[in-house]
Protein backbone atom coordinates (compact mmCIF):
# COMPACT_ATOMS: atom_id res chain seq x y z
CA UNK A 1 0.00 0.00 0.00
CA UNK A 2 1.30 3.47 -0.86
CA UNK A 3 2.39 5.70 1.98
CA UNK A 4 -0.24 8.35 1.25
CA UNK A 5 -2.93 5.67 1.18
CA UNK A 6 -1.74 4.27 4.49
CA UNK A 7 -1.97 7.72 6.04
CA UNK A 8 -5.44 8.32 4.69
CA UNK A 9 -6.63 4.90 5.82
CA UNK A 10 -5.42 5.65 9.32
CA UNK A 11 -7.11 9.06 9.24
CA UNK A 12 -10.45 7.56 8.20
CA UNK A 13 -10.27 4.89 10.91
CA UNK A 14 -9.47 7.51 13.53
CA UNK A 15 -12.31 9.73 12.31
CA UNK A 16 -14.78 6.89 12.63
CA UNK A 17 -13.53 6.12 16.11
CA UNK A 18 -13.85 9.77 17.14
CA UNK A 19 -17.40 10.10 15.82
CA UNK A 20 -18.50 6.88 17.53
CA UNK A 21 -16.85 7.23 20.90
CA UNK A 22 -15.09 10.44 21.85
CA UNK A 23 -16.11 9.90 25.44
CA UNK A 24 -14.51 6.47 25.37
CA UNK A 25 -11.26 7.89 24.05
CA UNK A 26 -11.25 10.49 26.81
CA UNK A 27 -12.69 8.66 29.84
CA UNK A 28 -13.18 10.37 33.13
CA UNK A 29 -10.18 9.82 35.31
CA UNK A 30 -10.83 7.75 38.38
CA UNK A 31 -10.42 9.90 41.49
CA UNK A 32 -7.41 9.23 43.62
CA UNK A 33 -8.27 7.79 47.01
CA UNK A 34 -8.43 10.43 49.72
CA UNK A 35 -6.37 10.14 52.89
CA UNK A 36 -8.04 8.17 55.65
CA UNK A 37 -10.08 10.41 57.94
CA UNK A 38 -9.47 10.56 61.67
CA UNK A 39 -13.13 9.78 62.37
CA UNK A 40 -13.64 6.96 64.81
CA UNK A 41 -17.25 6.54 63.69
CA UNK A 42 -18.26 4.90 60.44
CA UNK A 43 -21.60 3.90 59.01
CA UNK A 44 -21.98 0.15 59.33
CA UNK A 45 -22.21 -1.79 56.09
CA UNK A 46 -24.81 -3.03 55.62
CA UNK A 47 -27.16 -1.05 57.85
CA UNK A 48 -30.08 -3.42 57.33
CA UNK A 49 -30.59 -6.91 55.96
CA UNK A 50 -32.48 -5.61 52.94
CA UNK A 51 -29.27 -3.99 51.68
CA UNK A 52 -27.50 -7.32 51.35
CA UNK A 53 -29.53 -9.23 48.79
CA UNK A 54 -32.06 -8.26 46.17
CA UNK A 55 -34.68 -10.99 46.55
CA UNK A 56 -35.21 -13.38 43.65
CA UNK A 57 -38.95 -12.79 44.08
CA UNK A 58 -39.05 -9.05 44.79
CA UNK A 59 -42.12 -7.18 45.94
CA UNK A 60 -43.73 -4.50 43.85
CA UNK A 61 -43.33 -0.97 45.19
CA UNK A 62 -47.01 -0.93 46.13
CA UNK A 63 -46.68 -4.20 48.07
CA UNK A 64 -43.53 -3.05 49.87
CA UNK A 65 -45.03 0.34 50.72
CA UNK A 66 -48.12 -1.32 52.22
CA UNK A 67 -46.03 -3.13 54.86
CA UNK A 68 -45.32 -0.01 56.94
CA UNK A 69 -47.06 3.12 58.15
CA UNK A 70 -46.29 6.05 55.90
CA UNK A 71 -46.76 9.79 55.50
CA UNK A 72 -47.63 11.05 52.03
CA UNK A 73 -45.27 13.36 50.11
CA UNK A 74 -46.66 15.55 47.34
CA UNK A 75 -45.90 18.71 45.40
CA UNK A 76 -46.07 19.78 41.75
CA UNK A 77 -43.12 17.59 40.77
CA UNK A 78 -43.11 14.64 43.21
CA UNK A 79 -45.49 12.15 44.72
CA UNK A 80 -44.68 9.39 47.17
CA UNK A 81 -44.30 8.71 50.87
CA UNK A 82 -41.94 8.71 53.83
CA UNK A 83 -41.67 5.46 55.79
CA UNK A 84 -42.00 6.26 59.51
CA UNK A 85 -39.97 3.16 60.36
CA UNK A 86 -36.47 4.57 60.06
CA UNK A 87 -37.82 7.93 58.80
CA UNK A 88 -36.76 6.71 55.37
CA UNK A 89 -37.37 8.39 52.01
CA UNK A 90 -38.06 5.33 49.88
CA UNK A 91 -41.04 6.04 47.63
CA UNK A 92 -40.87 8.88 45.13
CA UNK A 93 -42.44 9.23 41.68
CA UNK A 94 -41.72 12.05 39.22
CA UNK A 95 -45.09 13.48 38.25
CA UNK A 96 -43.90 15.32 35.12
CA UNK A 97 -42.11 12.38 33.49
CA UNK A 98 -43.38 9.09 32.09
CA UNK A 99 -41.57 5.80 31.46
CA UNK A 100 -42.61 5.83 27.78
CA UNK A 101 -44.56 8.08 25.42
CA UNK A 102 -47.68 5.91 25.69
CA UNK A 103 -50.70 7.77 27.07
CA UNK A 104 -51.15 5.25 29.86
CA UNK A 105 -47.45 5.06 30.76
CA UNK A 106 -46.54 5.07 34.45
CA UNK A 107 -44.62 7.93 36.03
CA UNK A 108 -40.88 7.54 36.49
CA UNK A 109 -40.16 5.84 39.80
CA UNK A 110 -37.08 7.34 41.41
CA UNK A 111 -36.99 6.00 45.00
CA UNK A 112 -38.34 2.54 45.74
CA UNK A 113 -38.50 0.55 49.03
CA UNK A 114 -36.16 -2.20 50.15
CA UNK A 115 -37.35 -5.63 49.10
CA UNK A 116 -38.28 -4.44 45.60
CA UNK A 117 -36.39 -5.14 42.39
CA UNK A 118 -34.62 -1.76 42.46
CA UNK A 119 -34.29 -0.53 46.05
CA UNK A 120 -33.32 3.13 46.16
CA UNK A 121 -33.72 5.22 49.30
CA UNK A 122 -32.14 7.69 51.70
CA UNK A 123 -32.09 8.14 55.47
CA UNK A 124 -30.40 10.36 58.03
CA UNK A 125 -29.58 10.24 61.73
CA UNK A 126 -26.91 10.16 64.43
CA UNK A 127 -24.10 7.78 65.41
CA UNK A 128 -22.15 7.30 68.63
CA UNK A 129 -19.08 5.44 69.82
CA UNK A 130 -21.00 4.59 73.00
CA UNK A 131 -22.62 1.22 72.23
CA UNK A 132 -24.89 1.49 75.28
CA UNK A 133 -26.52 4.63 73.94
CA UNK A 134 -29.83 3.99 72.16
CA UNK A 135 -30.04 5.84 68.86
CA UNK A 136 -32.74 5.89 66.21
CA UNK A 137 -31.95 3.50 63.37
CA UNK A 138 -33.61 1.82 60.38
CA UNK A 139 -36.06 -0.02 62.65
CA UNK A 140 -37.06 2.95 64.81
CA UNK A 141 -40.70 3.97 64.42
CA UNK A 142 -40.99 7.75 64.79
CA UNK A 143 -44.01 9.65 66.04
CA UNK A 144 -45.13 12.35 63.65
CA UNK A 145 -46.78 15.76 63.79
CA UNK A 146 -48.48 16.40 60.49
CA UNK A 147 -50.47 14.29 58.07
CA UNK A 148 -48.79 15.07 54.73
CA UNK A 149 -45.50 16.57 53.56
CA UNK A 150 -46.11 19.39 51.06
CA UNK A 151 -44.41 22.75 50.42
CA UNK A 152 -46.99 24.31 52.74
CA UNK A 153 -47.06 21.61 55.45
CA UNK A 154 -43.73 20.37 56.86
CA UNK A 155 -43.45 17.31 59.09
CA UNK A 156 -41.99 17.05 62.59
CA UNK A 157 -40.75 13.60 63.66
CA UNK A 158 -39.90 12.78 67.29
CA UNK A 159 -38.38 9.85 69.17
CA UNK A 160 -37.28 9.51 72.80
CA UNK A 161 -34.57 6.98 73.61
CA UNK A 162 -35.56 6.57 77.28
CA UNK A 163 -32.06 7.66 78.37
CA UNK A 164 -32.68 11.40 78.45
CA UNK A 165 -32.24 12.09 74.74
CA UNK A 166 -35.04 13.38 72.56
CA UNK A 167 -34.50 13.28 68.81
CA UNK A 168 -36.47 15.76 66.70
CA UNK A 169 -36.43 15.98 62.91
CA UNK A 170 -38.20 18.66 60.87
CA UNK A 171 -38.63 17.88 57.17
CA UNK A 172 -39.84 20.42 54.60
CA UNK A 173 -39.73 20.65 50.80
CA UNK A 174 -40.07 23.16 47.99
CA UNK A 175 -42.31 22.88 44.93
CA UNK A 176 -39.68 20.99 42.93
CA UNK A 177 -37.11 18.42 44.10
CA UNK A 178 -35.40 19.89 47.16
CA UNK A 179 -35.95 18.62 50.72
CA UNK A 180 -34.75 20.42 53.84
CA UNK A 181 -33.86 18.31 56.90
CA UNK A 182 -33.26 19.87 60.31
CA UNK A 183 -32.07 17.42 62.96
CA UNK A 184 -31.95 18.22 66.68
CA UNK A 185 -31.00 16.25 69.80
CA UNK A 186 -32.20 17.53 73.19
CA UNK A 187 -29.87 16.31 75.93
CA UNK A 188 -31.57 15.82 79.29
CA UNK A 189 -29.35 12.92 80.34
CA UNK A 190 -27.32 14.92 82.88
CA UNK A 191 -24.00 14.23 81.14
CA UNK A 192 -22.09 15.19 78.00
CA UNK A 193 -23.07 13.21 74.92
CA UNK A 194 -20.90 12.94 71.79
CA UNK A 195 -22.80 12.28 68.57
CA UNK A 196 -21.94 12.27 64.87
CA UNK A 197 -24.55 13.22 62.24
CA UNK A 198 -24.79 10.90 59.25
CA UNK A 199 -26.78 10.42 56.07
CA UNK A 200 -26.85 7.93 53.24
CA UNK A 201 -28.34 7.20 49.85
CA UNK A 202 -28.53 3.52 48.87
CA UNK A 203 -29.15 2.44 45.27
CA UNK A 204 -29.20 -0.74 43.23
CA UNK A 205 -27.56 -1.14 39.84
CA UNK A 206 -28.79 -4.30 38.15
CA UNK A 207 -25.71 -5.12 36.12
CA UNK A 208 -26.10 -2.31 33.61
CA UNK A 209 -22.84 -1.73 31.75
CA UNK A 210 -21.87 1.89 32.41
CA UNK A 211 -18.43 1.71 30.79
CA UNK A 212 -19.65 2.72 27.33
CA UNK A 213 -22.21 5.34 28.25
CA UNK A 214 -21.64 8.81 26.81
CA UNK A 215 -23.28 10.26 29.92
CA UNK A 216 -21.93 9.55 33.41
CA UNK A 217 -24.10 7.13 35.36
CA UNK A 218 -22.93 6.18 38.83
CA UNK A 219 -21.77 7.81 42.04
CA UNK A 220 -21.19 11.53 41.86
CA UNK A 221 -20.30 14.34 44.22
CA UNK A 222 -18.32 17.49 44.85
CA UNK A 223 -15.76 17.23 47.66
CA UNK A 224 -13.51 20.17 48.47
CA UNK A 225 -14.74 21.92 45.31
CA UNK A 226 -13.67 19.01 43.08
CA UNK A 227 -16.14 17.04 41.01
CA UNK A 228 -15.88 13.28 41.54
CA UNK A 229 -17.58 10.95 39.04
CA UNK A 230 -17.22 7.30 39.98
CA UNK A 231 -18.49 4.47 37.78
CA UNK A 232 -20.26 1.55 39.41
CA UNK A 233 -17.59 -0.74 37.97
CA UNK A 234 -14.85 0.90 40.04
CA UNK A 235 -16.79 0.15 43.25
CA UNK A 236 -17.42 -3.55 42.62
CA UNK A 237 -16.42 -6.36 45.00
CA UNK A 238 -16.79 -4.33 48.18
CA UNK A 239 -14.52 -1.50 47.07
CA UNK A 240 -15.00 2.00 48.41
CA UNK A 241 -13.66 5.50 47.93
CA UNK A 242 -13.41 7.91 50.84
CA UNK A 243 -12.87 11.66 51.01
CA UNK A 244 -12.60 14.29 53.72
CA UNK A 245 -14.51 17.38 52.75
CA UNK A 246 -15.65 20.77 53.95
CA UNK A 247 -19.22 20.96 52.72
CA UNK A 248 -20.02 19.46 49.34
CA UNK A 249 -22.63 16.99 48.15
CA UNK A 250 -22.79 13.36 47.02
CA UNK A 251 -25.24 10.85 45.57
CA UNK A 252 -26.07 8.97 42.40
CA UNK A 253 -26.62 10.13 38.84
CA UNK A 254 -28.57 8.44 36.06
CA UNK A 255 -28.94 9.78 32.54
CA UNK A 256 -31.89 12.02 33.40
CA UNK A 257 -32.40 11.51 37.17
CA UNK A 258 -30.31 12.38 40.17
CA UNK A 259 -30.27 12.24 43.97
CA UNK A 260 -27.85 13.62 46.53
CA UNK A 261 -27.47 14.84 50.08
CA UNK A 262 -26.11 18.37 50.33
CA UNK A 263 -24.03 19.47 53.32
CA UNK A 264 -23.85 23.00 54.62
CA UNK A 265 -20.78 24.81 53.34
CA UNK A 266 -17.70 24.41 55.54
CA UNK A 267 -19.23 21.62 57.62
CA UNK A 268 -16.59 18.95 58.05
CA UNK A 269 -17.53 15.44 56.96
CA UNK A 270 -16.15 12.17 55.76
CA UNK A 271 -17.85 11.26 52.46
CA UNK A 272 -17.76 7.70 51.20
CA UNK A 273 -18.90 5.81 48.10
CA UNK A 274 -19.07 2.05 48.50
CA UNK A 275 -20.37 -1.26 47.18
CA UNK A 276 -22.50 -2.51 50.10
CA UNK A 277 -23.80 -5.77 48.66
CA UNK A 278 -24.72 -7.64 45.52
CA UNK A 279 -25.52 -4.89 42.96
CA UNK A 280 -26.07 -2.37 45.75
CA UNK A 281 -24.18 0.87 46.23
CA UNK A 282 -24.14 3.56 48.86
CA UNK A 283 -23.10 7.21 49.14
CA UNK A 284 -22.87 8.39 52.74
CA UNK A 285 -21.32 10.93 55.06
CA UNK A 286 -20.36 11.09 58.72
CA UNK A 287 -20.10 14.60 60.12
CA UNK A 288 -17.76 15.99 62.74
CA UNK A 289 -18.36 15.09 66.39
CA UNK A 290 -20.81 17.22 68.35
CA UNK A 291 -20.41 17.32 72.14
CA UNK A 292 -23.87 18.08 73.51
CA UNK A 293 -23.81 19.35 77.08
CA UNK A 294 -26.62 18.59 79.55
CA UNK A 295 -29.62 20.85 78.95
CA UNK A 296 -28.43 21.87 75.49
CA UNK A 297 -29.37 20.90 71.93
CA UNK A 298 -27.22 19.52 69.14
CA UNK A 299 -28.31 20.37 65.62
CA UNK A 300 -27.52 19.60 62.02
CA UNK A 301 -29.09 21.04 58.87
CA UNK A 302 -28.77 19.58 55.39
CA UNK A 303 -30.62 19.30 52.12
CA UNK A 304 -31.53 16.42 49.85
CA UNK A 305 -32.22 16.60 46.12
CA UNK A 306 -34.23 13.83 44.47
CA UNK A 307 -35.60 14.39 40.99
CA UNK A 308 -34.98 15.18 37.36
CA UNK A 309 -31.83 16.86 36.06
CA UNK A 310 -33.56 19.98 34.78
CA UNK A 311 -30.66 22.20 33.82
CA UNK A 312 -32.18 25.59 34.58
CA UNK A 313 -33.51 24.36 37.91
CA UNK A 314 -30.10 22.99 38.94
CA UNK A 315 -28.52 26.30 37.95
CA UNK A 316 -31.04 28.12 40.14
CA UNK A 317 -30.34 25.81 43.09
CA UNK A 318 -26.61 26.34 42.63
CA UNK A 319 -27.05 30.10 43.00
CA UNK A 320 -29.98 30.20 45.44
CA UNK A 321 -28.41 27.91 48.05
CA UNK A 322 -24.76 28.51 47.15
CA UNK A 323 -24.19 24.80 46.40
CA UNK A 324 -20.71 24.30 45.01
CA UNK A 325 -20.80 23.11 41.36
CA UNK A 326 -24.28 21.63 41.76
CA UNK A 327 -25.00 22.30 38.08
CA UNK A 328 -22.28 19.76 37.20
CA UNK A 329 -24.68 17.01 38.20
CA UNK A 330 -25.49 17.31 34.48
CA UNK A 331 -22.65 15.74 32.50
CA UNK A 332 -21.80 18.53 30.06
CA UNK A 333 -18.61 16.77 28.97
CA UNK A 334 -15.32 18.12 27.69
CA UNK A 335 -16.95 20.90 25.65
CA UNK A 336 -18.74 22.38 28.67
CA UNK A 337 -18.04 25.90 27.39
CA UNK A 338 -20.11 25.10 24.28
CA UNK A 339 -22.58 22.48 25.52
CA UNK A 340 -24.20 24.59 28.19
CA UNK A 341 -24.61 27.74 26.04
CA UNK A 342 -25.99 25.55 23.23
CA UNK A 343 -28.63 24.22 25.60
CA UNK A 344 -29.69 27.70 26.65
CA UNK A 345 -29.87 28.85 23.02
CA UNK A 346 -31.97 25.81 22.10
CA UNK A 347 -34.19 26.36 25.13
CA UNK A 348 -34.70 30.02 24.18
CA UNK A 349 -35.56 29.08 20.59
CA UNK A 350 -37.89 26.35 21.82
CA UNK A 351 -39.76 28.79 24.07
CA UNK A 352 -39.98 31.18 21.12
CA UNK A 353 -41.13 28.64 18.51
CA UNK A 354 -42.84 26.00 20.65
CA UNK A 355 -41.29 22.96 18.94
CA UNK A 356 -37.83 21.58 19.72
CA UNK A 357 -37.34 20.20 16.19
CA UNK A 358 -37.85 23.60 14.59
CA UNK A 359 -35.65 25.10 17.32
CA UNK A 360 -32.84 22.70 16.28
CA UNK A 361 -33.27 23.70 12.62
CA UNK A 362 -33.21 27.41 13.46
CA UNK A 363 -30.16 26.78 15.64
CA UNK A 364 -28.43 25.11 12.66
CA UNK A 365 -29.26 28.12 10.47
CA UNK A 366 -27.91 30.54 13.07
CA UNK A 367 -24.68 28.56 13.38
CA UNK A 368 -24.23 28.58 9.61
CA UNK A 369 -24.81 32.34 9.67
CA UNK A 370 -22.20 32.79 12.39
CA UNK A 371 -19.69 30.73 10.39
CA UNK A 372 -20.60 32.38 7.09
CA UNK A 373 -17.43 34.49 6.62
CA UNK A 374 -15.09 31.59 7.45
CA UNK A 375 -17.06 29.16 5.29
CA UNK A 376 -17.04 31.66 2.44
CA UNK A 377 -13.26 31.77 2.30
CA UNK A 378 -13.08 28.02 2.57
CA UNK A 379 -15.55 27.41 -0.25
CA UNK A 380 -13.80 29.99 -2.42
CA UNK A 381 -10.55 28.08 -1.93
CA UNK A 382 -12.18 24.74 -2.72
CA UNK A 383 -13.94 26.18 -5.77
CA UNK A 384 -10.64 27.51 -7.11
CA UNK A 385 -9.05 24.12 -6.52
CA UNK A 386 -11.87 22.46 -8.44
CA UNK A 387 -11.38 24.97 -11.25
CA UNK A 388 -7.66 24.21 -11.62
CA UNK A 389 -8.09 20.47 -11.17
CA UNK A 390 -7.55 19.74 -14.92
CA UNK A 391 -4.20 21.57 -14.73
CA UNK A 392 -3.25 19.58 -11.64
CA UNK A 393 -4.03 16.33 -13.43
CA UNK A 394 -1.82 17.45 -16.32
CA UNK A 395 1.04 18.13 -13.89
CA UNK A 396 0.58 14.76 -12.22
CA UNK A 397 0.66 12.98 -15.55
CA UNK A 398 3.64 15.01 -16.75
CA UNK A 399 5.72 14.43 -13.60
CA UNK A 400 4.39 11.04 -12.53
CA UNK A 401 7.91 9.68 -12.28
CA UNK A 402 9.25 12.65 -10.31
CA UNK A 403 7.20 13.16 -7.14
CA UNK A 404 9.36 16.02 -5.84
CA UNK A 405 9.07 18.00 -9.06
CA UNK A 406 5.33 17.32 -9.21
CA UNK A 407 4.84 18.71 -5.68
CA UNK A 408 6.89 21.79 -6.56
CA UNK A 409 4.82 22.46 -9.67
CA UNK A 410 1.53 21.91 -7.82
CA UNK A 411 2.57 24.39 -5.12
CA UNK A 412 3.61 26.86 -7.78
CA UNK A 413 0.15 26.50 -9.35
CA UNK A 414 -1.46 27.16 -5.97
CA UNK A 415 0.60 30.33 -5.55
CA UNK A 416 -0.23 31.51 -9.05
CA UNK A 417 -3.97 31.00 -8.58
CA UNK A 418 -3.85 32.31 -4.97
CA UNK A 419 -5.18 29.09 -3.50
CA UNK A 420 -4.73 27.98 0.11
CA UNK A 421 -5.33 24.21 0.12
CA UNK A 422 -5.60 24.15 3.93
CA UNK A 423 -8.44 26.69 3.97
CA UNK A 424 -10.99 24.04 3.03
CA UNK A 425 -10.32 22.14 6.27
CA UNK A 426 -11.23 25.00 8.62
CA UNK A 427 -15.05 24.64 8.56
CA UNK A 428 -14.68 20.89 9.12
CA UNK A 429 -12.43 21.47 12.14
CA UNK A 430 -14.85 24.04 13.54
CA UNK A 431 -17.75 21.63 13.08
CA UNK A 432 -16.15 18.92 15.26
CA UNK A 433 -16.65 20.60 18.68
CA UNK A 434 -20.04 21.91 17.51
CA UNK A 435 -21.10 18.40 16.52
CA UNK A 436 -20.00 16.80 19.78
CA UNK A 437 -21.48 19.61 21.88
CA UNK A 438 -24.86 19.31 20.20
CA UNK A 439 -24.62 15.52 20.46
CA UNK A 440 -24.03 15.91 24.19
CA UNK A 441 -26.93 18.35 24.58
CA UNK A 442 -29.32 15.93 22.90
CA UNK A 443 -28.11 13.13 25.18
CA UNK A 444 -28.14 14.94 28.53
CA UNK A 445 -31.04 17.35 28.28
CA UNK A 446 -34.20 16.02 29.82
CA UNK A 447 -35.93 18.94 28.13
CA UNK A 448 -35.36 17.14 24.79
CA UNK A 449 -36.45 13.72 26.08
CA UNK A 450 -39.75 12.75 24.39
CA UNK A 451 -39.78 16.10 22.51
CA UNK A 452 -41.63 15.62 19.17
CA UNK A 453 -40.92 17.17 15.78
CA UNK A 454 -43.20 16.63 12.78
CA UNK A 455 -44.31 13.52 10.94
CA UNK A 456 -42.99 10.29 12.37
CA UNK A 457 -40.41 11.89 14.69
CA UNK A 458 -41.99 11.66 18.13
CA UNK A 459 -38.81 11.81 20.22
CA UNK A 460 -35.85 13.91 19.10
CA UNK A 461 -33.58 12.24 21.65
CA UNK A 462 -34.19 8.81 20.05
CA UNK A 463 -33.08 7.43 16.62
CA UNK A 464 -35.35 7.87 13.60
CA UNK A 465 -38.08 5.19 14.00
CA UNK A 466 -39.02 5.05 10.30
CA UNK A 467 -36.30 2.58 9.31
CA UNK A 468 -35.67 0.37 6.29
CA UNK A 469 -37.17 -2.67 8.04
CA UNK A 470 -40.33 -0.72 8.87
CA UNK A 471 -40.67 0.49 5.28
CA UNK A 472 -39.79 -2.76 3.49
CA UNK A 473 -40.98 -5.25 6.15
CA UNK A 474 -37.77 -7.17 5.54
CA UNK A 475 -35.55 -8.65 8.29
CA UNK A 476 -32.63 -6.21 8.20
CA UNK A 477 -29.69 -6.45 10.66
CA UNK A 478 -29.86 -3.70 13.28
CA UNK A 479 -26.55 -2.17 12.18
CA UNK A 480 -27.94 -1.66 8.66
CA UNK A 481 -31.46 -0.76 9.74
CA UNK A 482 -31.40 3.02 9.44
CA UNK A 483 -34.11 5.64 9.17
CA UNK A 484 -35.20 8.13 6.53
CA UNK A 485 -33.47 11.14 8.09
CA UNK A 486 -30.04 9.45 8.20
CA UNK A 487 -30.49 8.56 4.50
CA UNK A 488 -31.33 12.20 3.70
CA UNK A 489 -28.28 13.26 5.69
CA UNK A 490 -26.10 10.85 3.68
CA UNK A 491 -27.47 12.16 0.38
CA UNK A 492 -26.79 15.78 1.32
CA UNK A 493 -23.28 14.81 2.39
CA UNK A 494 -22.75 13.05 -0.96
CA UNK A 495 -23.94 16.13 -2.90
CA UNK A 496 -21.74 18.40 -0.82
CA UNK A 497 -18.77 16.12 -1.45
CA UNK A 498 -19.36 16.29 -5.21
CA UNK A 499 -19.01 20.07 -5.07
CA UNK A 500 -15.52 19.73 -3.62
CA UNK A 501 -12.41 18.96 -5.64
CA UNK A 502 -11.82 15.20 -5.73
CA UNK A 503 -8.49 13.87 -4.43
CA UNK A 504 -6.08 13.32 -7.27
CA UNK A 505 -4.97 10.00 -5.83
CA UNK A 506 -7.43 7.30 -6.99
CA UNK A 507 -7.24 5.30 -3.77
CA UNK A 508 -7.95 8.42 -1.74
CA UNK A 509 -10.80 9.37 -4.06
CA UNK A 510 -12.45 5.97 -3.60
CA UNK A 511 -12.14 6.16 0.17
CA UNK A 512 -13.57 9.67 0.31
CA UNK A 513 -16.44 8.54 -1.89
CA UNK A 514 -17.33 5.99 0.79
CA UNK A 515 -17.50 8.55 3.58
CA UNK A 516 -21.16 9.59 3.04
CA UNK A 517 -22.19 5.94 3.21
CA UNK A 518 -20.09 5.35 6.33
CA UNK A 519 -21.51 8.40 8.08
CA UNK A 520 -25.05 7.43 7.08
CA UNK A 521 -24.81 4.15 8.97
CA UNK A 522 -22.81 5.68 11.82
CA UNK A 523 -25.34 8.43 12.48
CA UNK A 524 -28.25 6.13 11.71
CA UNK A 525 -28.56 5.15 15.36
CA UNK A 526 -27.86 8.58 16.83
CA UNK A 527 -30.55 10.91 18.18
CA UNK A 528 -32.80 12.02 15.32
CA UNK A 529 -32.44 15.65 16.44
CA UNK A 530 -28.72 15.50 15.73
CA UNK A 531 -29.27 13.96 12.28
CA UNK A 532 -31.87 16.62 11.44
CA UNK A 533 -29.40 19.33 12.47
CA UNK A 534 -26.63 17.79 10.34
CA UNK A 535 -28.93 17.46 7.32
CA UNK A 536 -30.00 21.10 7.35
CA UNK A 537 -26.42 22.21 7.95
CA UNK A 538 -25.37 20.24 4.85
CA UNK A 539 -28.17 21.78 2.77
CA UNK A 540 -27.19 25.31 3.78
CA UNK A 541 -23.55 24.52 3.01
CA UNK A 542 -24.51 23.20 -0.44
CA UNK A 543 -26.43 26.40 -1.22
CA UNK A 544 -23.60 28.63 -0.04
CA UNK A 545 -20.96 26.64 -1.90
CA UNK A 546 -23.02 26.48 -5.09
CA UNK A 547 -23.44 30.28 -5.11
CA UNK A 548 -19.68 30.77 -4.69
CA UNK A 549 -18.89 28.25 -7.45
CA UNK A 550 -21.20 30.07 -9.83
CA UNK A 551 -19.56 33.36 -8.92
CA UNK A 552 -16.07 32.00 -9.61
CA UNK A 553 -17.21 30.29 -12.79
CA UNK A 554 -16.72 26.65 -11.86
Amino acid sequence: MKEETKGLTLAVILSVAVIYATNLLFPHKAPAPAPQANQKIEIAEPLTAEQVVIDENPLTSEEAAALDRRIAIENDALKGSLRLKGARFDELYLRKYKETMAADSANIELFSPGGTKNPYYSEFGWLSADKSLKLPDSDTVWSVKGSKLTPETPLVLEWNNGQGLKFVRKISMDKNYMFFIEQAVENNSGKNITLYPYGLISKSNLGRDDSRSVVHEGAIGVVNSKLEEIKYGSLKDGKKKEFESNGGWAGFSDKYWFSSFILDNNSEAKIKFANTGDKLYQADFVGAAQIIAPGSVGTQNLKMFAGAKEIKLLDNYTKQYNIDKFDLAVDFGWYYFLTKPFFYILDFLYNFIGNMGWAILLFAALLRLAMFPIANKSYESMSKMKKVQPKMQELQEKYKDDKVKMQQEVMALYRKEKINPAAGCLPVLLQIPVFFSLYKVLNISIEIRHAPFIGWIKDLSAPDPLTLSVITHLPIPSLLDIGVWPILMGLTMYIQQKLNPAPTNKDQARMFAMMPLIFTFMLGHFASGLVIYWTLSNILSIIQQRVIMKKIGV
